[in-house]
């Protein structure tokens, strides 16, 4: 009988989330610009905390040369930075400063606005605009403009009272949405004005800056235009080229009613010709566009469709400009669709200054 040696090692682990464990594991997932916002939180809140010095165990030398420079930031904003080059970083951690967002010198004394300027609607839903971690750590907030509201030069349109790091921190990225969002506004109101009296609306379109759709729409709103369809999903717009595919106008009205089934889909067809708008009328879609019509056969298209006893909503579209679209407006049509105040914006000139707590 032969002896042998036999040597088994069994070990099992049970992970218990304890809450600090919890608290380690979301601490990792921030980016460097987190939680340096989230130290200098528990540092300000807790008056038994202490900064290390530099040159301490664990603590980064902002004088030594780094092995490999480490970015942080994210795709939506933008916003990538080194982590050894913050100039933020300039202005002492607990130094508290209060941010003045003002509208900038006027450039364009034509616009119908007091001091010259418009800046209608400072959209600025939560929801619309991210929030990086240094600007939710301000501790007051206040807007003296309401979205939509128009505004002058010099004017006041927000203060943001917090620690001076955060909010060096996060200024550009908030006026980086507030400057855009302000001109989108602002290129809708001016159209909105132009045609004040008639009975015609301003549409807005899917031209629209990528990742910004929502935002864009939500300001030409501010504006006072009308939102049009927000994507592919919530209405039909058949252009030339849909036409070209499915044979005719009429047998593409037709494909795109069936496509949409039992849902309430409103189909927009697009016409260049008024034998294409006869033929509009008879296939039965919601809307028709009048691409790049002459004012009289804008006049025409309005009376026939007014003939008709089922009157289809008529939009003009086009190379409209500001001293073209009051005219456009008078033809009778319902609405006319701009392209150029989401695509073609200038953005409103806006400034932050720091007024430093002694």
């Amino acid at each position: 009988m032969a002896l042998t040696q036999r040597l088994q090692m069994r070990q099992s682990q049970a992970l218990v989330m304890t809450p600090q464990l919890m608290q380690a594991i979301k601490l990792l997932q921030l980016s460097n610009l987190d939680l340096a916002a989230y130290v200098e939180g528990e540092l300000e809140k807790n008056p038994l905390l202490e900064r290390a010095a530099e040159g301490e165990p664990g603590v980064v030398d902002g004088n030594a040369e780094p092995v490999a420079a480490e970015f942080s930031g994210d795709r939506d904003t933008g916003e990538i930075g080194v982590v050894a080059d913050r100039i933020d970083e300039a202005a002492p951690p607990r130094r508290h400063a209060i941010g003045r967002l003002r509208v900038g010198v006027v450039e364009r004394a034509a616009v119908p606005a007091i001091g010259g300027n418009l800046a209608d609607g400072v959209p600025s839903r939560p929801q619309e605009i991210p929030e990086r971690g240094d600007v939710r750590r301000a501790r007051k907030a206040a807007r003296h403009a309401d979205d939509g509201d128009r505004v002058a030069a010099n004017q006041t349109l927000f203060e943001i009272a917090g620690l001076a790091r955060p909010v060096l921190t996060g200024e550009r990225t908030a006026l980086n949405f507030l400057q855009l969002l302000s001109a989108t506004a602002t290129a809708t109101r001016r159209y909105v004005d132009a045609i004040v009296g008639t009975r015609c609306a301003i549409w807005d379109t899917r031209k629209t800056i990528p990742g910004l759709r929502t935002a864009q729409k939500y300001a030409v709103v501010c504006g006072g235009g009308q939102n049009y369809r927000i994507g592919l999903f919530d209405q039909v717009l058949i252009k030339e080229n849909h036409i070209a595919a499915a044979g005719s106008l009429t047998a593409a009205v037709a494909a795109a009613r069936r496509a949409a089934g039992s849902r309430k889909v409103e189909v927009d067809v697009e016409v260049e010709t008024m034998e294409e708008f006869e033929e509009a009328l008879r296939a039965g879609p919601d809307i028709i566009m009048l691409d790049e019509f002459s004012l009289a056969d804008m006049r025409a298209a309005v009376a026939l469709n007014n003939s008709k006893d089922h009157r289809v909503t008529v939009e003009a579209s086009g190379s409209v400009t500001l001293e073209t679209v009051r005219s456009v407006a008078e033809t009778g049509v319902d609405y006319i669709s701009i392209g150029g105040i989401t695509k073609h914006v200038r953005a409103v000139e806006l400034s932050m200054r720091l007024a430093f707590a002694s």
